[in-house]
């Protein structure tokens, strides 16, 4: 039982955590969790697609909080290990986006271990898979988009999200 601590109990745990930092009670929270396409590695906080998609489903009348919990080089099982901490009780839905770090760091991919626990809390999962970026502006580097790319990128999530929390 100790490797499934996001079950029942962990689920009522986070009650005290969704009622600190949410803007309106009546909002959608979705938590964007990943490496560093979804933190927004080269681009200001404001450019990274998580911050763009909370702007254009606001934009459509939603009241959403899209919260990024991107980090830099993050692997899936970095991912697994904060997942309590990153995603509040309460949260609609996740974006989830493995990246590429895994396969780099020799580190075993966690990813159907993320969507099962986030599954017995029921929240729903939208997978970015790494195809999403493809044919995207990308900054020089080759890996990660600039401000336009990330905002197309939200754009083809917007309309994935808003279903998936039912708005």
């Amino acid at each position: 039982m100790r490797g499934r601590r996001f079950g029942t109990i962990g689920c009522l745990a986070f009650l005290a955590a969704l009622s600190v930092g949410v803007g309106s009670a009546d909002a959608a929270n979705i938590v964007a969790l990943g490496a560093s396409n979804t933190y927004g590695k080269g681009v200001a906080r404001n450019q990274a697609y998580p911050a763009q998609l909370e702007a254009i489903l606001r934009a459509k009348g939603l009241n959403v909080r899209v919260v990024n919990a991107g980090i830099n080089g993050d692997t899936t099982e970095g991912m697994l290990q904060r997942l309590d901490r990153a995603v509040p009780n309460g949260t609609s839905a996740v974006i989830l986006q493995p990246g590429g770090n895994d396969r780099r760091k020799g580190s075993p991919d966690r990813t159907a271990d993320i969507q099962s626990r986030l599954s017995a809390c029921g929240i729903a999962v939208i997978m970015l898979s790494n195809g999403m970026l493809s044919g995207l502006p990308h900054q020089p580097d080759g890996q990660h988009l600039t401000p336009e790319g990330y905002h197309m990128l939200a754009q083809s999530l917007a309309s994935q999200v808003s279903g998936a929390i039912g708005r």
